[in-house]
């Protein structure tokens, strides 16, 4: 799921009034949505890139909200304003309008035969007479970013690029040239560049650099560039310097370039939908051109609208509700979907918004009957279908193992299941390229970048934050771990495994030691002396995150499956602990 991060009091301004942290998460779940967290720019740059990086950051209180992931009309403040004021009903649905102008000629984009060897479609807008603020203008910019890391995928199916309207010439060609034959000034560049040399100069880039694939390979390189040869963009790398939005920008000309023709329309409608209230002439855009190789024209933006009928029947029956026509129209307006009650009564007619892309089969419209009306204003009823469930088999044995190790003294935590890199081999005295560890490819804080291996870590970090409580301190943990597997479907897998340690002024082998036996001996899995291959044994081993000669492998029905022991100085000392921990971990899934 998406999150986007607001500014409290910008929100609360926008929305006319202000919300306790509890009442406004009460008001998204309402809505459908789910208050993450509340956070300030400084702390979240702090987690992402350490202290050092956010000096001279933002304090203020900013709402991460979590979004549903097709939902892309509330990927930024100005929708997620507009819906919850509609949801509240204190702002009727907008209408949105494509006109064209009223002086001069429509600006035309033409498309040239050689983009189809690269990125064949493209669409365009213009959002005319339109003011930024410093706040909307951020806004602006995150709304692209949100949406090229959503639906277009990375860029790979669409790439947007916006300009000022007032520094470039019409018409506009969009063209697919040779990269030695392109040559301009990129965004925040001070001197021209070929395509070639861009390329280079962005592999190192921290943003721009993972889209550098998308066109590196090909002959030949997209380009956006006016009558008089000044280059807008080079999708979807970068835009030109020339043509950059700024806040005296007064007309933005927004070009989409794309793999899905589709996708493109949804990402232009979604951007004039959200910002074209800050024109003078408020939800209207001015139509486009696009002249296609073939010789078709067409309009861009579509800013279509487009009726859907649902029976009353079918949606209080999938819902679980009874609610009269009448009653069903006013939750569906409030979500946005304008509705009236047809002739019939039986039937609401539903007006789907440009704005409201995620609304594709009548199952939509339900889900939104349900969202305004209230999941927990659904009275509970049993099914009328009778079906034997059970458990699954090895969460079933990981409840049982959990009681039973409680019983025995210890206390259960829940750890995260993604750590760092120096978690799970530094501190451990182990090499991060002998773990078969799944890493995180973009990972957001320094906290999560590998999902974790072994559950010793979390265990650790949570004794080294709850230092001041008495000893001994007892803990345990039984959830899975991650382990990469080329053999797998998906090269990962899963592993369910207990661990438990046992941290006091002297390390405690035996306690662990005694854990081990009782649980071996409700897996009735017998003690084994002579090797054999129908109980358990212990077997030395020498392991980096473990005591010298104070460690060894579990062996149970012939095969290894955990490891216990005293815990290695210099690892007590990584994880800031001052006392001796023993720890036993084992694989618990060769028992179901």
């Amino acid at each position: 799921m998406p999150i986007i991060g607001v500014k409290r009091d910008l929100l609360f301004k926008s929305l006319g009034q202000e919300y306790t942290d509890d009442q406004f998460s009460d008001l998204c779940f309402e809505f459908g949505l789910e208050l993450d967290e509340v956070t300030t720019e400084k702390q979240m740059i702090t987690n992402e890139q350490g202290a050092e990086q956010s000096a001279g950051a933002s304090e203020d209180i900013v709402y991460r909200i979590e979004i549903p992931a097709n939902r892309y009309d509330l990927l930024c403040l100005e929708g997620l304003v507009l819906g919850l004021l509609v949801f509240q009903g204190k702002l009727s649905p907008p209408r949105y309008k494509a006109v064209t102008p009223e002086k001069g000629s429509v600006q035309k984009l033409i498309v040239t035969p050689a983009t189809k060897l690269i990125r064949p479609y493209a669409v365009a807008a213009v959002l005319r007479n339109i003011t930024f603020n410093q706040d909307s203008y951020k806004s602006f910019i995150d709304l692209q970013d949100k949406l090229h890391q959503n639906i277009c995928r990375k860029r790979s199916l669409v790439a947007i690029g916006t300009h000022d309207l007032d520094t470039v010439v019409g018409p506009f060609t969009y063209d697919a040239k040779p990269p030695s034959d392109i040559k301009f000034q990129a965004l925040n560049q001070d001197k021209e560049y070929t395509a070639t040399e861009l390329m280079d100069l962005y592999s190192t880039h921290a943003q721009l650099k993972q889209y550098l694939h998308i066109i590196k390979d090909s002959p030949v390189y997209p380009i956006i560039y006016d009558k008089n040869g000044v280059v807008l963009s080079m999708p979807p790398i970068i835009n030109g310097n020339h043509s950059r939005i700024t806040l005296n920008t007064r007309n933005v000309f927004i070009e989409c370039t794309a793999l899905d023709l589709t996708k493109a329309k949804i990402v232009l409608d979604t951007l004039i939908c959200m910002f074209s209230q800050y024109c003078i002439d408020k939800y209207t855009a001015e139509c486009c051109e696009v002249l296609l190789p073939d010789g078709t024209v067409t309009r861009y933006p579509e800013l279509a609208y487009r009726e859907e009928v649902v029976n009353i029947q079918k949606t209080n029956t999938y819902i679980g509700i009874s609610e009269p026509a009448d009653k069903i129209a006013k939750l569906l307006t409030k979500m946005c979907l304008k509705s009236e009650v047809a002739n019939s009564e039986d039937q609401v007619i539903v007006e789907v918004p440009p704005s409201r892309h995620d609304v594709i089969h009548a199952c939509d419209i339900y889900e939104d009957v349900a969202v305004s009306y209230g999941y927990n204003n659904i009275k509970k009823t049993i099914p009328k279908t009778a079906t034997i469930g059970a458990q699954f088999p090895l969460n079933k044995l990981s409840d049982q193992l959990r009681e039973q190790i409680a019983q025995a003294g210890f206390t259960e935590v829940l750890t995260f299941s993604l750590c760092s890199r120096d978690d799970i081999a530094t501190k451990l005295g182990r090499n991060i390229n002998d773990i078969p560890a799944v890493h995180i490819s973009n990972p957001k804080t320094l906290e999560f970048q590998v999902a974790r291996t072994t559950l010793v870590p979390g265990l650790l970090k949570t004794l080294a934050a709850n230092k001041k409580m008495p000893l001994p301190m007892k803990l345990f943990e039984v959830s899975d771990v991650v382990i990469r597997d080329e053999t797998a479907e998906v090269g990962a897998r899963n592993e369910r495994r207990g661990c438990a340690l046992n941290c006091n002024r002297t390390p405690g082998f035996e306690i662990i030691h005694g854990l081990l036996d009782r649980l071996m001996q409700l897996l009735e899995i017998p003690r084994s002396s002579n090797k054999d291959m129908t109980g358990y044994y212990l077997q030395a081993v020498d392991d980096p995150a473990y005591f010298p000669q104070r460690c060894a492998e579990v062996v149970a029905n012939g095969q290894v499956i955990g490891i216990m022991g005293v815990l290695h100085p210099d690892v007590i000392m990584k994880f800031e602990l001052t006392h001796p921990v023993a720890c036993l971990e084992i694989n618990i899934e060769p028992f179901v």
